[in-house]
């Protein structure tokens, strides 16, 4: 069954897409990430213009979010505190990504921007992932700890102003690293059509030393309200959120976050951050073939003589 899409000028398959929804929103319930890095370049390949692709996944994050947020919420694995810091720091970021958007749509340079954007920051996150999430592993199965945070150890945002106490998180850290982490993850939410929870989960765990717990239930938690504010502006100045996709997107996205949020809870953390790290670099690869390789249909645009 076909269905017609009115700002993408095109039908689709209604089980594909569905599918598409289920499947991300499995993988937020699971990983605490939005999905929209896998979602974006899913509709793409699918076919899809790239705006509409980067305007409408937000839509899909917000749904997917909300389910995999409750469930994590009522696991007391939220850190409501961190996550509002999170998402003042978003909106404003999500306000510049837009206008950056508009820009770049008038030069004619922004497939090749997001596609090149895509594969720098998957790379480079899915390979620090890799690294560290092997090394843990290894370490687990000779027996010591898979601990990221010793007890009393201090890390490179102690010494920052305007401390604060995150008590779910175990954290008195600086209220600036959280702050600029959640305006470039709101930037990244405009231009890549991401929740940015491929970034956010990463450098919580890593940088400020959040338990992988609760970095899962807040990560989710700003993500709703981020993609939310980008999901309006997308609308509003580039009119570029189809509606009918969005709500196939979501019904799928729900269905598949429940699911994804149980079974996080069979795995341990070290696991999830080394399956995650697989999947952010299988898609890395899969958007940087497209761009070195030979488009299937080439042409050339020739002057033609008005006489």
């Amino acid at each position: 069954m076909n269905l017609y899409l009115p700002i993408a000028e095109m039908s689709v398959s209604v089980v594909l897409m569905l599918g598409m929804g289920a499947s991300v929103g499995f993988l937020s319930g699971l990983f605490g990430v939005g999905g929209g890095f896998l979602l974006t370049p899913l509709l793409i390949f699918a076919g899809l213009p790239t705006a509409v692709a980067v305007g409408t996944a937000p839509a899909q994050v917000v749904a997917s979010s909300v389910s995999g947020a409750l469930t994590q919420w009522r696991r007391g694995n939220v850190d409501f505190k961190l996550g509002l810091i999170l998402v003042a720091g978003g909106v404003v970021g999500s306000f510049v990504g837009v206008n950056l958007v508009t820009v770049l749509r008038r030069t004619g340079q922004f497939d090749v921007f997001v596609s090149l954007t895509y594969v720098t920051l998957l790379g480079v996150v899915g390979t620090l992932m890799l690294i560290e999430s092997l090394r843990t592993l290894k370490k687990t199965k000779a027996g010591g700890s898979s601990s990221l945070r010793r007890s009393g150890q201090h890390n490179w945002s102690h010494g920052l102003p305007l401390k604060m106490r995150f008590q779910r998180s175990k954290l008195y850290i600086s209220a600036l690293p959280p702050l600029m982490l959640g305006a470039f993850v709101g930037l990244l939410a405009a231009i890549m059509g991401v929740g940015g929870g491929f970034l956010i989960v990463p450098a919580m765990i890593y940088l400020l030393h959040v338990p992988t717990n609760v970095v899962v239930g807040t990560s989710q938690f700003q993500i709703i309200f981020v993609t939310g504010v980008t999901t309006i502006l997308n609308a509003t100045t580039s009119q570029s959120v189809d509606i009918v996709l969005a709500i196939l997107l979501m019904i799928g996205g729900v269905i598949g976050a429940e699911l994804g949020a149980a079974a996080g809870e069979k795995l341990r953390g070290e696991q999830l951050r080394f399956l995650l790290a697989l999947l952010v670099l299988a898609v890395c690869f899969r958007v940087g073939w497209d761009l070195i390789s030979t488009p299937p249909d080439v042409f050339s645009i020739q002057s033609r003589d008005s006489g």
